[in-house]
């Protein structure tokens, strides 16, 4: 299996398990920098991420992107729709 680096050096398999790069990009620019970073460095690194990715790579993340990120919002706005019911709005 394929794996890409961070720029901390840390690997990530190219497995098509988007949890795991999000997982290392937490642990790696997030908590190593103990919750001091900015919009500015997470873009920086997944840049860099995604700069070591084959086109059909980067496709199949994106692919799973947009469904971990269509599911998210579809149970924030249900979570919300629900919230309303309970007030009896």
């Amino acid at each position: 299996m394929r794996t890409i680096k961070t720029t901390t050096g840390a690997d990530i398999p190219l497995d098509g398990d988007l949890l795991t790069v999000m997982e290392t990009l937490f642990q790696e620019v997030t908590a190593r920098r103990e919750l001091e970073r900015s919009f500015d460095d997470m873009v920086r690194e997944i840049q860099h991420l995604v700069g070591q990715m084959t086109e059909a790579e980067r496709e199949a993340y994106l692919r799973e992107s947009l469904f971990l990120n269509t599911v998210t919002y579809e149970n924030e706005r249900l979570g919300a729709y629900m919230r309303r019911l309970g007030q009896g709005a």
